[in-house]
């Protein structure tokens, strides 16, 4: 007879709920929105209706949750995370609470002055969600609501909310974090957790996350179990599926060196570890295109690189003529435009790098 024992898994909490922020000022990349926030509850301005947009996991719930909690905190005292507010907090989730019947019951809650505190707050997620009967049950109240209720809508999906409902709300528009706020984040977290890492290897991660905190803590997660909590950049770009950005400098050295031999090799070596042609072409286009953005300093900031980055970029930059990296940008297009109606897509991905080994010496010939 066989034992299983299972370790219990109890005790583990993902980061992104383990570090969500609890005060304003832990709320990363949106400083703009949070003071804004901060300065209408001084002032005793806040609207009785607010709608936060933008992408998902840039911390349009987290900011609802922690202006519900800071709004039936007393003046002159500091929000207390610890302390239960949920008496006069309402979520709800209009993803799967989207009927009339739905908002019916909302407007019966919002008629209720509150038992505790001064506000009763009603946070409707993914509020876009709503049928249009909802949206119109909804109208009257969010018009004209009792002086002790506070709605807040978030949405990923601005333009898909009545007019109606917009123009009777005060919007607040949430933007994609910044790589390197998102690396900054996830250094501290790495450091509060004991993991070694490198700083490269977490702006992979946060490149990966295209703006988004939750989904950046989620594969930071994933790569610290990967990686048995050192992170490395060859670990985390095998387990993600990206090549680093050194991968691309030293291939362009041999396109320039027109080295044909070698880049096929080079290129052979990445499919062997099980790299997609797709996602390889794809990443050497934007390489050059992130070459040509080196060329100029009011171009350098877009890139948001560490400084260690920028000063390989702005080296092998000063070797190829602006031309040259405009006709390479525009070839690996055509080869990525053309890479899933191809009968033979890894011919086709090698006569796009042949082309690009010549296209050095085709400038040098003309040159001369």
């Amino acid at each position: 007879m066989l034992f299983f024992t299972f370790e219990t898994m109890g005790n583990f909490v993902v980061s992104a709920l383990k570090y969500r922020p609890q005060v304003f000022e832990d709320v990363v990349g949106q400083q703009s929105i949070t003071q804004t926030l901060e300065n209408a509850i001084e002032k005793n301005q806040l609207p009785q209706a607010l709608l936060f947009c933008g992408p998902r996991g840039v911390g349009k719930t987290t900011c609802a949750r922690i202006l519900a909690k800071k709004l039936n905190t007393p003046k002159g005292e500091t929000l207390d995370p610890a302390q239960d507010y949920a008496f006069n907090i309402f979520e709800l989730d209009a993803a799967s609470n989207n009927s009339v019947e739905d908002i019916r019951s909302l407007n019966e809650q919002v008629r209720i002055t509150p038992q505790v505190g001064q506000f009763k707050i009603f946070i409707i997620d993914e509020v876009h969600m709503l049928s249009i009967q909802a949206f119109n049950a909804f109208l009257k109240t969010l018009e004209e609501p009792p002086k002790h209720a506070i709605f807040i809508l978030a949405t990923t999906e601005k333009h898909k909310i009545i007019p109606t409902i917009l123009s009777r709300c005060q919007v607040f528009d949430f933007k994609r974090i910044t790589v390197s706020d998102i690396e900054k984040h996830l250094a501290k977290i790495a450091q509060d957790k004991g993991i070694v890492f490198d700083s490269q290897a977490l702006r992979i991660i946060a490149d990966k996350a295209d703006g988004a905190l939750r989904d950046a803590l989620s594969i930071f997660d994933r790569m610290a179990n990967f990686c048995d909590n050192e992170l490395t950049v060859a670990r985390v770009s095998e387990n993600l599926r990206i090549l680093d950005y050194s991968t691309y400098i030293q291939l362009t050295e041999k396109i320039l060196e027109n080295n044909i031999p070698e880049v096929l090799t080079t290129y052979d070596g990445i499919l062997q570890k099980g790299f997609e042609g797709a996602n390889f072409i794809n990443g050497l286009s934007s390489h050059f295109r992130n070459l040509m953005l080196s060329k100029d300093p009011r171009t350098l900031p877009i890139l948001e690189m560490n400084d260690e980055m920028q000063t390989q970029y702005l080296a092998q930059a000063e070797a190829i003529l602006p031309q040259l990296l405009i006709q390479a940008i525009d070839l690996c297009n055509d080869c990525e435009l053309q890479y899933k109606a191809s009968q033979n897509k890894r011919l086709h991905i090698e006569l796009c790098l042949m082309q690009l080994c010549s296209l050095h010496t085709d400038g040098e010939k003309k040159k001369g």
